[in-house]
């Protein structure tokens, strides 16, 4: 078990997460702890946050929101599909349950592989490096790109990465898969050396999604801005509905968010 995150005296956004961290292990709150925590724990790439990023199953949200309120966060659901939030003076907590394209949903296999870590004198669990590669290379908004932090992720941890499970999670899509892997072949002159040789031969020998019965854009997986002039002006099928990872309303409610967010 890692031991990480030492109460300072004094900090209270500290000890603000040690509270929400407490709270959740007391009440038997199935959660993993993601975000730069999860990301400085397996690269060594050292960032500060005011967040803190915890994962749980869609079936213990209404729980969490509950014990956290109790302990004086103010809760909301602002995209019901995928995210709801806790907050504090001192604390932002994100409470993510699948991830804002649909696909990378928190399962039973998210807290199998987890890894046990302490922080804040707190036993919880790590998100896999697995599932936290799956989500991340998802994301490529204009104002938000996590291909580096994939690429880090891969020389990190290339060598113990269970590659099987992980290409299993992209399912269809394992051309997002060995689009990283190229980019990280550019990045490291001795990728070869960290991620096994059959891993490349197969990911990069993906076919492409099976064909759907009208011409769909995949690109809405990536941005959910990026690709919309594809939807609305050249009469794409949005994959985000054609493969059912999200409902109508729900894909509404995130894409009137963008105006909000700009």
């Amino acid at each position: 078990m890692i031991e990480s995150g030492s109460l300072t005296a004094g900090n209270t956004h500290e000890a603000a997460c040690a509270t929400a961290l407490r709270v959740l292990h007391e009440r038997g709150i199935q959660f993993l702890v993601g975000g730069t925590f999860a990301f400085t724990q397996y690269t060594g790439v050292v960032r500060t946050t005011k967040d803190l990023d915890l994962f749980v199953t869609a079936s213990d949200l209404a729980r969490t929101l509950e014990a956290l309120g109790d302990s004086g966060f103010a809760t909301s659901v602002p995209f019901p599909h995928w995210l709801a939030k806790a907050k504090s003076a001192e604390l932002a907590m994100d409470l993510i349950f699948s991830s804002g394209n649909g696909v990378a949903r928190v399962d039973a296999d998210w807290f199998r592989h987890a890894a046990d870590v302490v922080l804040y004198g707190i036993p919880v669990k790590l998100s896999p490096i697995e599932e936290l590669i799956w989500s991340k290379s998802f994301v490529m908004e204009r104002e938000r790109f996590d291909g580096a932090d994939v690429t880090h992720l891969l020389r990190a941890r290339g060598h113990v990465i269970d590659w099987p499970r992980l290409i299993a999670r992209y399912g269809d899509y394992q051309l997002v898969l060995a689009a990283h892997l190229l980019l990280f072949r550019f990045a490291y002159s001795d990728a070869d050396r960290l991620i096994p040789a059959w891993v490349f031969e197969q990911v990069l020998a993906a076919p492409a999604p099976p064909a759907a019965e009208a011409p769909t854009c995949f690109g809405t997986l990536f941005s959910r801005e990026q690709y919309l002039s594809d939807v609305a002006q050249l009469g794409y099928a949005d994959a985000r509905i054609v493969r059912r990872h999200m409902e109508p309303d729900a894909l509404q409610i995130w894409t009137a968010a963008i105006e909000d967010e700009h």
